[in-house]
């Protein structure tokens, strides 16, 4: 198969929101992003920049048929299953899907000689921290199956590092957010649990008001603290990281986020500023499994992967591209009704 001077780099979960905005930074940094994704959750029309090859991460056979066809010189997995809630409900679903997904995939890379895995983990790990902002050296209890789910694969990578050489990079998320600068993709979801796009989609008569999940939290208002980072700047991580690695760094742990922490209720005022209106929205109970406050350190992956990382993840930034994504897909989708 054809690629890039840099080579193919199989993405799996390649058409979802974070998976697509990587393959577009793979793209500009001159790799052939390969995506591979059985499309329950990603959508067809944002894959725009390289192959799609449709397949589960539990299906062994098909891995390696993908495998054998483009020869990956890495692989970055972001194909897992990712909501706090059904995790509470269906913990067995997250362990079968995230972690032994994971591990078949491992093999998959293991046998075809893949050398640099970038994984898509979170900063669920942590549960609830005991100090703020959170290092990664810090102890990791998850309080939910999804975070622990993770904290499992990372263990399982630690593992093949020492027994096969398989050199990663996990990257733990905080909260991503916004949408392509440029407008060619964003967040769109059958089922959406992201604060930002139910705002959206709130702000624009497209879905009920926006049900905040507690406000009797002990924060500054009572609403979550969560670390927001542009997708774009995760993205750019994702390559970096990626880079690094073949170029012979060891594997590393790192969190991406910003050092800065906005509650419910202060995102909802970024929103209101951008449109000019409040969300609509109203109180409900907690979800089970949601710490009061999530905050990141993120002095060593600014040191490792640069200092000019975050390059779009001012709150206002986020809010503008995503405001302007769901508007125009908004748009998009009123012409094609008429």
């Amino acid at each position: 198969m054809p690629s890039s001077d840099r080579g193919n780099v199989l993405v799996t979960g390649g058409a979802g929101y974070i998976g697509s905005h990587a393959c577009k930074a793979l793209a500009a940094a001159g790799y052939t992003p390969v995506t591979y994704d059985n499309l329950s959750i990603g959508n067809r029309w944002a894959v725009r920049w390289g192959p799609l090859e449709r397949g589960d991460i539990l299906d062994a056979a098909r891995l390696h048929e993908v495998m054998r066809a483009y020869q990956p010189v890495g692989v970055l997995h972001f194909a897992a299953l990712a909501l706090v809630g059904e995790s509470m409900a269906q913990p067995g679903l997250y362990y079968r899907t995230n972690v032994t997904g994971a591990m078949t995939l491992l093999d998959a890379c293991r046998i075809h000689d893949v050398a640099a895995f970038v994984f898509s983990s979170t900063c669920a790990i942590y549960g609830t921290p005991e100090t703020m902002p959170i290092r990664e050296d810090v102890p990791t209890r998850p309080i939910n199956p999804y975070g622990a789910s993770k904290l499992m694969v990372e263990r399982v990578l630690e593992d093949y590092d020492m027994a096969h050489g398989l050199r990663h990079v996990a990257l733990r998320y905080f909260n991503a957010a916004g949408a392509d600068p440029d407008g060619e993709i964003g967040e769109a979801r059958d089922i959406e649990t992201h604060l930002v796009p139910l705002a959206m989609e709130a702000l624009m008569g497209r879905a009920p008001p926006l049900t905040v999940l507690g406000n009797d939290y002990p924060t500054r208002d009572g609403t979550p603290v969560r670390d927001y980072i542009h997708v774009a700047d995760l993205a750019v991580a994702h390559v970096r990281a990626l880079g690094l690695l073949l170029d012979g760094a060891p594997s590393r742990k790192l969190n991406l986020g910003t050092g800065r922490g906005h509650s419910v209720r202060e995102v909802l005022d970024a929103c209101a500023r951008v449109a000019g209106r409040e969300v609509p929205h109203a109180i409900g109970p907690r979800r089970p499994g949601d710490p009061p406050e999530l905050v990141a350190d993120p002095a060593a992956s600014l040191e490792i992967l640069g200092a000019d990382l975050l390059a779009h993840s001012r709150l206002d930034t986020i809010i503008d591209t995503a405001w302007a994504w769901h508007r125009a897909a908004h748009r998009r989708a009123a012409a094609a009704r008429e």
